[in-house]
């Protein structure tokens, strides 16, 4: 019986530890995030953001680019335009959408001159860095400016 106990116990510890990792780690009233209507938090991306466009691989003929956004967030769902330009990329034109879940992005991509290319993501420092990247020839760095 005492050994039952014990095996429970241990069961009971492991489903508490394993469902503390899978609970949003944003809370409300955190820096940098937002409450949904549903109480969902999830970080805030609204503001100017500096940009760093890394090509490679195929596209590394493209070099880096430097640039400035401005991130619109409206629920959960985010527009990016660019407010420098370029003769690639006219002053206001979207170069970044997408869509937040609890622990980051559920859905993102950049606009390039070839079209739509899907990101994978995360969100570092408190929700003040983006790193964004396809896996072959583009990576995107957003640094929140202060």
């Amino acid at each position: 019986m005492k050994r039952v106990l014990i095996i429970l116990i241990i069961c009971f510890a492991f489903l508490i530890t394993v469902q503390a990792q899978t609970d949003n780690p944003l809370k409300k009233g955190m820096l940098n995030t937002v409450e949904l209507p549903n109480g969902d938090v999830i970080y805030d991306l609204n503001g100017e953001w500096e940009v760093s466009v890394e090509h490679y691989g195929p596209w590394a003929q493209f070099g880096i680019i430097s640039d400035i956004s401005e991130i619109k967030q409206d629920g959960a769902s985010f527009v990016g335009v660019t407010l420098l330009g370029s003769p690639r990329s006219p002053k206001g034109s979207e170069k970044l959408r997408g869509e937040l879940h609890k622990i980051g992005f559920k859905k993102v991509h950049t606009i390039t001159g070839a079209g739509p290319v899907d990101l994978k993501g995360e969100i570092l420092n408190n929700g003040d860095k983006l790193i964004l990247d396809d896996g072959t020839k583009i990576r995107l760095t957003y640094t929140r400016k202060k």
